[in-house]
């Protein structure tokens, strides 16, 4: 077990990246806000290498999380967005059977010769040559299987909207998210078994319901609030655009614009409020889409919201605010 002066650490630092990160590890800061609580929770899960589940609204930052804890950390990230036909097997490895056999009639005509220089370190780029001779030549790891074979360091996985695929897949995870963290290819006959635990950073959206209680009980749970104070989003603003390096916008241009952000997301009645993401493009448009930035006190008097299109993306809601904003 690693002891408290060794152990990986998360400070929400965007600034505190290592020399030398890892290959993989995003290339560039992300300017996350992060509560005391949050960041206790992400620690607890790097310790004790429990799946960390996040759920919350739509656009309240969960997704952005995992980047900014590898790129802080120098950790590879690997992404698996979960869709409704995701397997388990899916984010271990892919295996081509259908290239290995057009391989094997293409050979027959034309031999490929072997390279040797190409090893298991290959596997994860493209290949110049397949051997059909070598079954191993024809799988690919998904963002599970990348992590488990990480040699030097663990990665951080994000497997993105896990309620998206069936009630079964987060029980099959369990077999290989837990001991003896290992999984086996049958094409081959290996066994991979992870050199380093992955970091595992779990969203949801709770669109079926809860997630089964097997699950559930290997993982740290938390739930992510949106950003709905004038201040803390003022202050995503702020590392936004000193992230990014550009001017930004007037300050009763951003200090207007949070308050009639607010003022819409807290009135209740939408079909799907807008997040962080959507507000920081609307603050875009109100400051460069055209060439004087949108005044600061006409915005505050305006009975529509313009560039609602960045806002609203159902119908219901947009012609709510079309008609009384």
């Amino acid at each position: 077990m690693a002891t408290v002066s060794n152990r990986l650490k998360f400070t929400g630092d965007f600034n505190a990246q290592p020399e030398n990160p890892h290959k993989h590890s995003p290339t560039h800061p992300e300017p996350y806000i992060i509560s005391p609580e949050l960041k206790k929770a992400v620690n607890l899960a790097i310790y004790l290498r429990r799946p960390l589940l996040l759920e919350g609204d739509a656009g309240c930052g969960k997704t952005r999380l995992a980047s900014a804890v590898a790129y802080e950390l120098g950790l590879p990230l690997y992404r698996w967005d979960v869709r409704s036909t995701t397997r388990a097997l899916d984010g271990l490895y892919e295996y081509d059977a259908i290239l290995r056999l057009h391989d094997v009639q293409t050979q027959k005509v034309a031999p490929l010769p072997i390279d040797e220089s190409q090893t298991d370190e290959d596997e994860d780029e493209e290949r110049l040559n397949h051997n059909p001779a070598n079954p191993k030549h024809y799988r690919k790891f998904g963002a599970l299987g990348k992590a488990f074979k990480l040699k030097d360091c663990p990665a951080v996985v994000l497997i993105d909207e896990i309620d998206k695929a069936d009630l079964d897949f987060p029980n099959d995870l369990l077999t290989v998210l837990d001991e003896p963290w290992e999984f086996k290819i049958k094409e081959t006959g290996e066994t991979i078994r992870a050199n380093h635990k992955p970091i595992v950073i779990i969203t949801s959206n709770k669109e079926k319901g809860n997630l089964p209680a097997p699950f559930l009980r290997r993982c740290l749970y938390y739930y992510v609030d949106f950003p709905n104070e004038k201040k803390r989003l003022q202050e995503i603003v702020e590392k936004h655009y000193q992230v990014r390096e550009e001017t930004p916008p007037p300050s009763a241009l951003v200090e207007n614009a949070v308050e009639r952000f607010l003022a819409v997301w807290n009135e209740g009645g939408l079909f799907k409020k807008p997040g962080t993401s959507e507000f920081l493009d609307w603050l875009k448009a109100l400051h460069t889409f055209e060439p004087k930035p949108y005044n600061a006190a006409q915005l505050k008097k305006d009975k529509l919201l313009p560039y609602r299109e960045l806002l609203f993306k159902l119908q219901q809601d947009w012609k709510k605010y079309a008609k009384t904003s």
